[in-house]
């Protein structure tokens, strides 16, 4: 089966989310949505969301499915807005619990803060089957960029979130807290098992050196060709040995600190404070 696609690119944080639907009939996921954060001042806004919620709403679309492929560090999760405007249930990968517990420490949440991933409607684990209308998805736990990371395959199409850039980009860093080159060669292996013709949508883009517009749609063949980091048969000694020396002259995501706190807790902001005002933390020589 092949589902229809529709991709929202936000300039902001090169991020790329996507309507998946069920050509058979209204129902669609939406995976990766943005919420539009300006830190310089705090203000958060919905601009991007509403593209997306004003698709469904134009075509008359039944959302079964808010789907998260990992907690995102660039940019905040808009699920909980979607949520409330157009309905589905969040999904996640089951191991955000081990993103939240490093994090939880990192930001010094104290109790009140749920490490069991209950913040999300479904925790997915590898194998797990989700229906969107008469589709089938099959949930592949991938992890090596987070712990967390999930790759979505419907019918002829793999959402693999920052796994895999497109072919002349290559891949993602593995340094953040539970992250693995080890483990992010092998998730990329088991992604290139998918027959040759499965379209690959990927999560972000910058436009490599030479290339003049972005680009979120690639296939297994083309990626087991000439993907730059794992193309050609690459071995895994020399991809891990690539990914940790260009890992390691890397910044962080400028929006890291506000997007972990915010995304760990399914796009919804900490509990605000005696006086009504919500705050993000800044840990200081933390990551």
């Amino acid at each position: 089966m092949t589902p229809e696609v529709k991709a929202f690119f936000d300039n902001a944080t090169n991020t790329v989310s996507f309507v998946i639907k069920d050509p058979n009939s209204a129902s669609v996921a939406i995976v990766d949505s943005v919420l539009d954060f300006n830190f310089s001042n705090g203000h958060t806004d919905t601009t991007s969301a509403d593209e997306v919620i004003a698709y469904v709403r134009a075509n008359d679309l039944k959302v079964e499915w808010i789907l998260e492929s990992h907690v995102h560090a660039d940019h905040l999760s808009a699920a909980p807005y979607i949520q409330q405007q157009v309905g589905g249930k969040i999904g996640i990968g089951a191991n955000i619990t081990i993103v939240q517990d490093v994090f939880g420490k990192v930001f010094n949440e104290g109790s009140e803060f749920q490490r069991d991933g209950s913040q999300f409607d479904k925790l997915f684990v590898d194998g797990d089957i989700i229906e969107i209308g008469t589709m089938k998805v099959d949930v592949m736990h991938t992890p090596g960029h987070t712990p967390a990371c999930m790759t979505y395959v419907v019918g002829d199409a793999a959402f693999v979130g920052d796994t895999m850039f497109m072919p002349d980009f290559g891949t993602a860093r593995c340094d953040f807290p539970g992250g693995s080159a080890e483990d992010l060669y092998a998730s990329i292996q088991k992604i290139l098992t998918l027959p040759d013709d499965t379209r690959i949508f990927v999560g972000h883009d910058y436009k490599a050196p030479g290339r003049d517009e972005f680009a979120w749609e690639t296939s297994v063949a083309e990626q087991k060709a000439v993907n730059v980091h794992v193309g050609a048969g690459k071995a895994e000694e020399e991809f891990v040995q690539m990914r940790t020396d260009r890992d390691a002259q890397l910044a962080m995501p400028k929006l890291i600190v506000p997007a972990i706190q915010v995304n760990m807790r399914a796009g919804q902001m900490p509990e605000a404070e005696e006086n009504g005002q919500v705050y993000l933390k800044v840990p200081i020589n933390a990551l």
